[in-house]
């Protein structure tokens, strides 16, 4: 009875905590709480929403002003929450803010599973080699070639549909710099930030303009009166012409948004259209299968890595004369106390601003930046093995003139390598989770795969679960020899 009670209180708090997102009126709940909650990402950069360098901490760009802008006609204020862009969209679904406004294009994916608004700014996607190209002029010149984007974005819909190899960045900068260091063959993104962050180097050049898109906001799409609310809110300032009045402030104003004047409702609904949902395949599987091969072959490449590297700093630290062992503890306080994230961005993106020799692919990146990482930790595991060992057994080979590497060889090395195998393991099984990180330098992994798919198909429930399942598939075989190993350490059968 106390657990039936107890259940149906649990049901009740879901429901009561839930509620306000899922039920009644939108924009009533933001007029009650004089707050238009809006969800970005200060990763992109100028000119969209950016830290004023001249006052840290204060948020400005074009994009800034249009929130407090529409905040205004609503008769409330704008506050920002930060979000990575890519998920902004699911983000928006569980409710973290009421609007998405992020230079957000209209996409058929998007437009299923969200509310459009009229758009505020029409962009053109360009396309950008180095200056030294002469192979590349338009998008069908991109089949099979290398070309870096953002994920979900228009150019990315527009790239897979001429069959280019798509490479996936989560910043606005990196493609460039990419591009410039040959490790692709292009870059298509709104000319916003084509023109900022890579047309300003001496080494690249437009090589053509490939579409027009739209920025709009978007809201759940529940939220059918908060939506008419801003869309109305928005044309209103549009048609007053403070629309183009913030975007000249921030130099992205041109003659093509003049059309945004004389938007109507029917413009935004032949905009957006009809999409149907779409549906996991037996194509989605196969990526899926493909990005776990990928996360596989990381996690093997960077844990023999770790081994190999970690099992001698343990002996250098024990070993080495004294300046040579404190090498070894800085390296491993290094690689511990700072985040394997930046250490995976110094490798792929910093050793290539310092010499061009020093420039590595994605793959051989992720490995060494994992490898290197967990080299720290595997070190410190062999070192707690070969603390196992009694000393006596040491004192006793130098008895019988063994020389020490011999000694270390032949009864040391064994014996904590026999005691450091389930921890060992262990690692190896995180490592697999960790794994997912190296997204971040264009690696597309399992759950970055998951992450793409899930946009395609308008949905994380199924791929979020074939994701994890995949997961479970490679990691419980390793989990089971642990508890094997263990056991065995301990002299059960």
């Amino acid at each position: 009875m106390k657990r039936l009670s107890l259940g149906i209180a649990l049901v009740l708090l879901a429901t009561a905590c839930g509620g306000d997102s899922s039920t009644g009126s939108a924009l009533a709940r933001v007029r009650a709480s004089g707050v238009l909650r809006w969800g970005g990402d200060v990763q992109g950069g100028e000119p969209y929403a950016f830290e004023d360098p001249s006052h840290p901490g204060r948020l400005v760009g074009f994009e800034v002003e249009l929130a407090d802008a529409i905040a205004r006609e609503l008769h409330v204020r704008a506050r920002f929450v930060q979000n990575d862009w890519s998920n902004l969209v699911p983000s928006l679904d569980r409710g973290s803010f009421d609007i998405a406004l992020n230079g957000l294009e209209v996409t058929p994916a998007r437009s299923g599973s969200v509310t459009f608004t009229r758009p505020y700014y029409i962009f053109t996607e360009y396309l950008v080699v180095r200056a030294d190209e002469t192979r590349i002029h338009s998008l069908s010149d991109l089949q099979g070639r290398r070309v870096g984007t953002l994920a979900s974005s228009l150019a990315w819909d527009m790239l897979r549909n001429v069959g280019a190899d798509v490479v996936p960045y989560e910043g606005v900068e990196e493609p460039f710099q990419d591009l410039e260091h040959g490790r692709t063959d292009a870059v298509v993104l709104d000319d916003i930030i084509a023109t900022r962050y890579g047309l300003n180097r001496p080494t690249l050049k437009l090589a053509a303009q490939v579409g027009d898109g739209y920025y709009s906001i978007a809201t759940r799409q529940n939220d059918t009166d908060l939506a008419r609310a801003i869309d109305q809110a928005l044309a209103r300032i549009t048609r007053s012409g403070e629309l183009r009045r913030i975007l000249a402030r921030s130099h992205i104003d041109s003659e093509k948004q003049a059309r945004l004047a004389t938007w109507t409702d029917q413009d935004t609904r032949d905009l957006v259209g009809t999409h149907s949902a779409s549906h996991m395949s037996g194509a989605h599987v196969w990526l899926f299968i493909e990005g776990a091969g990928t996360t596989l072959l990381v996690s093997t490449a960077a844990m023999l890595l770790a081994i190999t590297l970690g099992l001698g700093l343990a002996l250098t630290r024990r070993y080495a004369p004294r300046p040579v062992a404190l090498l070894a503890q800085v390296y491993v306080e290094l690689f511990r106390g700072t985040p394997v994230l930046l250490q995976l961005y110094v490798i792929y993106f910093g050793l290539s601003n310092l010499s061009p020799h020093l420039q590595l692919a994605a793959l051989p990146a992720a490995i060494l930046g994992l490898g290197l990482n967990y080299a720290a930790y595997e070190s410190e595991i062999y070192r707690a093995g070969m603390d196992a060992v009694p000393q006596g057994q040491m004192d006793a080979a130098a008895a019988l003139n063994m020389s020490q590497w011999l000694a270390l060889r032949r009864i040391l090395i064994p014996q904590a390598l026999r005691v450091a195998l389930p921890g060992v393991t262990n690692d190896f099984i995180a490592l697999l989770k960790d794994s997912s990180l190296v997204s971040v330098i264009t690696v597309v992994e399992l759950t970055k795969r998951m992450t793409i798919t899930a946009v395609d198909v308008r949905s994380w429930f199924l791929p979020g679960l074939l994701c994890a399942g995949l997961y479970l598939a490679m990691s419980y075989p390793l989990s089971r020899l642990s508890s094997y190993l263990e056991k065995r350490l301990q002299g059960e059968p």
